[in-house]
């Protein structure tokens, strides 16, 4: 029997070309900021092997502290492709999934710093409701309220 080595997630990393909108709309999402700071110098070329690099990074955490979305923007070597308005059946990337309390509210307020509902917000058995919405830049959210159950 082989050990199982995985502890955890630790993050889903988001490469943007603001950094401040991209914290300031996430922040509004509910998100809090736990690091900013600046990553560079040939080690961190090294791992993504992109040879010496200057990435700005901002660390966000879940309110309940299990979930974090590393947001990064390169300020050296400048990106090279954008995939923002990629469809939701493309390749690579897809979204990122937050459970929400009350998704109309989130709504209305994200909608406020240009988030654009793509589908419709939907109803999934008694379980969830939920939608799609494309955030700051683009980027490829979803959001879902938890049902109430109140006969469990």
């Amino acid at each position: 029997m082989t050990k199982n080595s995985l502890l955890a997630m630790h993050n889903v990393g988001i490469v943007v070309a603001s950094l401040d909108e991209a914290v300031s709309f996430f922040t509004e999402l509910g998100l809090t900021l736990e690091w900013r700071g600046m990553v560079e110098g040939e080690w961190a070329g090294r791992v993504t092997g992109l040879g010496s690099q200057r990435v700005e990074i901002a660390m966000m955490v879940t309110p309940d502290g299990h979930s974090r979305l590393e947001i990064s923007q390169f300020l050296t070597p400048p990106t090279i492709s954008d995939h923002r308005a990629a469809p939701v059946n493309a390749l690579g990337y897809l979204r990122v999934m937050f459970t929400v309390e009350d998704l109309d509210e989130v709504l209305s307020r994200l909608r406020k710093h240009g988030a654009q509902l793509v589908g419709e917000v939907v109803q999934y058995e008694d379980v969830y409701r939920l939608c799609y919405i494309r955030g700051i830049e683009g980027i490829l959210i979803g959001l879902a309220e938890q049902l109430s159950h109140e006969n469990e």
